[in-house]
């Protein structure tokens, strides 16, 4: 009836992931209970579980990532602490249980951290960039995010009951097919991805929309904000790659299921069709990632250096080339599987030709800053760090494309640490630059900027203590994925890598201690007017946080940046106060459960799957059904806020805000 569980799926022989997954259960056992005791779970189902308020759904997202990075970053300091102390000894992690830890901290930072913070920023920012009142499709949105937490949730699921792929954060062939993991390991990995996969597809068809058809009136392609520019890219990627990725994995599940040789090398079958596959996904992936940070930085360097952005045509220019590029480089992740010399050669040069959009993205940056008056705010911080950060890891990824370089470190640590160059040097600097630039929005209220401070440079100071000796350890001949080794000369690089892991760890505290410390005074921190930063696009011309309707009247766009040069004129000397628009009731989706009991029959669908509870599929399945029908069916797809309390809200902002531009000069 329970197909392959039992009660041998509890690790009880296994202290520690018995210890992690007891501690995670208690962990969410005490947040229900304390939200239940608080009287809170009324208003998180009202206001937030069933939302489609495109701002709290990305918030959401955000949140959702910020967990996921703790998980995430304990595995990290499993790995390291194990690799320190592995040196002429086994360490405390036995080797199937470091396979599982590398191969979930790849997978959980990739999909489940990186993915959901740059889509959430997307989520809360875009729309209001774009001057609209919410995306194209509101309750797909949620049901995307829902389905992203249930893939998240079934990768946790796998601490407590069963195991982990132990095949890194990739499942390759053979390793991945059954007669090598004949474990549910794999089947976690597969159903938690092809889950969340078609969650982040159906985000990349509603933002690509969204974009293309909706954005406020005058706002023309080359009006649009950059963000919004890295954002539409993005989600071109997403709509070309996942399917891809959703096809690849399908494959693999019917070789595991159904006996099917894609990838076996048998019966006609080819486990290099697997590599060209995947990485036709992967690389895509990377500029998914890394566009919308690319997006964030281009947002906070104009606003803190008090100057438009450099050529921002270019800048447009460069972000469509990387996204058209990004599809032609794939085959470098594998140049040592004999495609030939004319093959590699042309992959080679084309991974060159991408670094090219993405140095003019840099000058861009910098002359930007140049002859403005830097306000080195956290944010600002941020921006500066990545761009000496992902410049080191932009000139590793150009060595690495060189077929011979990359010949010898193709599988060493350096690949490690040109990797985890870009993706922490990039995209997670530019999640926290976004981050802290657009909280007060969010929240109405500005975080304390000491602690940001003090955070980032733990954050920066602690990456260059923990991955600058991988490259030297690459360069030895360390190679990925060693759970012990006997070379001395390796032992002193890999203890100061640990202690960069140490200092990574201290940023993190200090960042929840700078959100513990802000949300307490957040009553000194108010922000009226909306505006904490001076910005310059739109979202800053709405209240914090914004109501649900984001705005009163649509606006007008007539320039590259509307709502700056509206300030400037405010600001001028004897400059009437413009008057007040004429109201009028708003329609606004209305609140759907449809994403969340989706995901919960997502959840139990996948977790049968894993465990062969074939009784339990077809339930999940029908209940899937079931709900898409009973909203297909509904009769009330509005809600109407009356023209009263639109101008309501409308008019305290307008005050907060033509008070403070009053008493600032023009510039």
């Amino acid at each position: 009836m329970w197909g392959k569980l039992s009660w041998q799926a509890i690790p009880l022989d296994q202290p520690i992931p018995l210890a992690a997954g007891a501690l995670v259960v208690f962990g969410m056992a005490a947040v229900v209970i304390w939200v239940a005791a608080k009287g809170y779970i009324p208003y998180l189902w009202r206001e937030w579980i069933t939302s489609v308020d495109h701002k709290r759904i990305g918030i959401m997202y955000c949140l959702l990532a910020s967990v996921m990075l703790l998980r995430g970053f304990i595995d990290a300091l499993m790995m390291r602490s194990q690799q320190a102390m592995a040196f002429h000894a086994a360490g405390y992690l036995p080797p199937e249980h470091y396979d599982q830890i590398f191969s979930a901290h790849g997978t959980i930072m990739i999909f489940f951290v990186a993915m959901p913070f740059v889509i959430g920023l997307m989520n809360f920012v875009v729309p209001l960039q774009l001057g609209v009142r919410d995306v194209a499709f509101p309750t797909l949105n949620s049901v995307s995010f829902w389905l992203t937490a249930a893939g998240a949730l079934l990768v946790n699921a796998s601490l407590v009951v069963g195991e982990f792929a132990r095949t890194g954060w990739l499942p390759y062939p053979p390793l991945s097919e059954l007669a090598y993991s004949p474990g549910v390991g794999v089947d976690y990995y597969l159903w938690a991805i092809q889950i969340s996969g078609v969650g982040t597809l159906m985000t990349g068809v509603n933002f690509v929309t969204t974009i293309l058809k909706m954005r406020a009136p005058g706002m023309s392609y080359e009006r649009m904000p950059i963000f919004c520019w890295t954002s539409l890219a993005a989600n071109l990627l997403i709509v070309a790659a996942f399917p891809i990725l959703t096809a690849t994995l399908a494959m693999l599940l019917l070789d595991r299921y159904v006996g099917f040789h894609f990838f076996t090398n048998a019966a006609g079958g080819n486990a290099m069709m697997f590599m060209n596959l995947i990485w036709a996904w992967g690389h895509p992936e990377v500029y998914i990632l890394i566009l919308p940070a690319f997006g964030v930085f281009s947002e906070v360097v104009p606003t803190f250096s008090r100057k438009p952005l450099f050529d921002r045509r270019s800048m447009i220019v460069a972000t469509m080339a990387i996204c058209i590029l990004s599809f032609s480089v794939w085959l470098h992740h594998f140049f040592t599987m004999g495609a030939g010399g004319d093959v590699n050669g042309f992959f080679g040069i084309a991974s060159m030709v991408i670094a090219v959009p993405t140095g003019v993205k840099i000058f861009n940056w910098l002359f930007t800053m140049y002859g403005g008056r830097i306000r080195f705010s956290s944010a600002m911080l941020w921006a500066l760090g990545f761009m000496v950060t992902f410049v080191i890891g932009g000139m590793t990824g150009v060595l690495l494309a060189s077929p011979p370089a990359d010949f010898v470190l193709h599988n060493s640590l350096f690949l490690v640490a040109h990797f985890h160059n870009v993706i922490i040097g990039g995209v997670l600097f530019g999640a926290f630059a976004g981050y802290t630039f657009w909280f007060p929005k969010a929240f109405g209220f500005v975080l304390d900027e000491r602690l940001g401070k003090l955070a980032f440079w733990f954050w920066l100071v602690g990456f260059y203590v923990a991955f600058m000796p991988l490259y030297v350890l690459g360069l030895e001949g360390m190679t990925r994925r060693m759970q012990h080794y006997d070379r001395p000369e390796w032992h002193p690089w890999l203890l100061v890598a640990a202690l960069g892991t140490l200092l990574i760890l201290c940023g993190i505290a200090l960042q929840i201690a700078q959100l513990v410390v802000s949300i307490r005074g957040r009553a000194q921190r108010r922000e009226p007017t909306g505006d904490p930063w001076d910005g310059r696009s739109l979202e800053w011309a709405t209240a914090s946080p914004p109501p649900a309707f984001n705005f009163a009247v649509l606006p007008l766009v007539r320039s590259d940046e509307p709502y700056w040069e509206s300030k400037q004129q405010a600001r001028a000397p004897g400059q009437a106060a413009t008057g007040e628009p004429e109201y009028s009731s708003i329609e606004m989706p209305r609140n759907s459960a449809t994403g969340f009991v989706t995901a919960f029959f997502a959840v139990v669908t996948g977790f049968s799957l894993i465990w062969h509870i074939w009784w339990l599929v077809l339930l999940g399945l029908a209940g899937a059904y079931a709900t898409f029908v009973v909203f297909a069916w509904r009769d009330q797809h509005e809600v109407t806020i009356p023209a009263e309390e639109v101008a309501r809200l409308d008019r305290a902002n307008r005050t907060a805000r033509a008070q403070a531009l009053r008493e600032e000069p023009a510039l």
